[in-house]
């Protein structure tokens, strides 16, 4: 699924004990590479470049 701004990302933690990381994709910066500006839970933000099956994407409230 292509990635678009107000989507909700959840990125799995390389480490059994730790928990998932989400938040909301605040921009796409690049599609080939994958490349999103992401404002976490926690108020943080990253650019992140996810590799493959390391996230998962849901579609926003906010598209239709």
């Amino acid at each position: 699924m292509k990635p678009h701004v107000g989507d909700r990302i959840v990125v799995e933690s390389e480490k059994v004990a730790k928990p998932s990381r989400a938040g909301e994709i605040e921009e796409v910066l690049q599609e080939d590479p994958l490349r999103v500006r992401v404002r976490w839970e926690d108020g943080h933000t990253s650019i992140l470049a996810p590799t493959a099956g390391a996230a998962s994407v849901t579609q926003g409230q906010t598209r239709a």
